[in-house]
């Protein structure tokens, strides 16, 4: 008795393949690649700096703000404080982009090393 080994295949469309490998790719367990950890080091020296001017210039925004109401709405008992008030809001406007320059600057000087390793790793 002769035995045949007789096995079915199928294949899937384009469209199908790729349905099922991005399913599959959601179940994998995730690597970051050393490009993408180069990205993320990357990110990481700006958003500290990008926060904190951020949340500086706003809250000088609001003082300036309400320094300018306090000269126009309250203009005979407030007008000379609120000269004032709007001035430190200005000056807080002001400071909010060398505040960022000087984070970024920092944070940029502590992850040079491991950035410029990863870079010449990827460039080998």
């Amino acid at each position: 008795m002769e035995e045949k080994n007789e096995t079915f295949t199928y294949n899937y469309s384009a469209s199908q393949q790729a349905e099922i490998k991005n399913i599959r790719d959601k179940y994998m367990p995730k690597e970051e690649s050393k490009m993408e950890q180069l990205r993320r080091l990357d990110g990481s020296a700006t958003k500290p700096g990008m926060a904190a001017a951020l949340s500086v210039g706003v809250i000088s925004t609001l003082i300036m703000g309400f320094g300018m109401c306090c000269t126009m709405v309250w203009a005979k008992s407030m007008f000379v404080p609120g000269i004032f008030i709007g001035l430190l809001g200005i000056v807080g406007v002001a400071a909010a982009y060398p505040l960022y320059s000087h984070i970024t600057k920092k944070r940029r000087e502590k992850l040079a090393p491991e950035i410029i390793q990863l870079a010449d790793e990827l460039l080998k």
